[in-house]
Parts: structure tokens; sequence; C-alpha cells
């Protein structure tokens, strides 16, 4: 008799996931273990992740932490997640992402699939001959000065998934 899992995440899912972090490359995480090791006993791995989160036994390993010079002189940390935990965001990101984006305002660029600064800064010219007026706004550290309860609360209110709230949470 197969056991049942707390949370029904199809396999393709992550499989699809899986692909799209290897297209995206990136280094190791804490565990130093890279796509290519990932690869090698890869319908193992895949498995052993899907598993855990079915089971909702899955917890992410810490971020590695690695400081990337700026161009003023100085430093932006980077979070490197390991790569099963690249692959369980990405399985979250793409379930989520469809529903979320029809929230955003259609001039918002900042960290969003098919958006880029190319685009953003296109739109700024075309505009500029609408308007006489340009607002060019960056809140400095604002991923680290977000109230956790209150993005918590947005994801409580668009996310309705157990699994994906989950895992958003870990």
């Amino acid at each position: 008799m197969e056991q049942t899992k707390p949370y029904n995440i199809p396999k393709r899912l992550i499989y699809e996931a899986y692909k799209r972090v290897k297209a995206n490359k990136g280094s190791a995480g804490v565990d130093e273990q890279s796509l290519k090791d990932f690869d090698q006993d890869l319908t193992n791995n895949l498995y052993k992740l899907w598993n855990r989160m079915s089971s909702g036994s899955y917890y992410p390993q810490p971020v590695k932490r690695v400081e990337i010079p700026k161009a003023n002189g100085g430093v932006r940390p980077l979070g490197i997640p390991t790569v099963a935990d690249r692959i369980a965001q990405m399985a979250v990101k793409m379930q989520i992402e469809p529903e979320l984006e029809q929230h955003f305002h259609p001039d918002s660029y900042g960290y969003r699939s098919n958006k880029s600064a190319h685009q953003a800064v296109e739109q700024v010219r075309v505009r500029s001959w609408q308007q006489a007026l340009a607002l060019d706004m960056d809140i400095k550290g604002f991923f680290d000065a977000i109230g956790h309860d209150l993005l918590m609360r947005a994801v409580e209110k668009h996310v309705k998934e157990p699994w994906k709230r989950l895992y958003i949470t870990r």
C-alpha cells in the first residue's frame, strides 16, 4: 500500500525547477555541492528533495555569504543557497509567480521575470516625451528592513496552498 504525502507536489515540478536552476548556473552553497556534483546522482537527489518537500520535512540549509565588490569601492553581500535549496525555491516561485504577477504595477521592473533595467530605461525614455517629470526610487536595504510580519500577511493573502506557505516561511 502506497503511503500518501501531506503535500501533493508533482515530481515533474521539481524536475522543471531543476532545469531552470541548471540554466541559471551558479555556485555551490554552504554544502560545497556544485551543480555538476548534484548531477552525478541527479535522480536520487531530485527524488530526495521531492520526498522531503512532499512530506513536510524539508528545511533549507544556511545560506553562504559572499561579498561582491561595488563600483564605488564598497561591497554588497550576496547569499548563495545550496543547489537543492535553489531548486526548492524555484519550485515555489514557479507556482506562485503567475498569480502574484497580476498584482504588480506594470511599471514595476525590479526583481520580476521578463523585466529588465533596459526595459525600465526605455519606458522612462518613452514617458519623458509625455511628462517633464521622472521619479527614480530605490529603497536602500529594502529587503533587510521590510517588516517580516507585513510580508507574511501579504503571503497569507495571496498564497493559499499550505505547502507553498510552509516553504516560503522556512
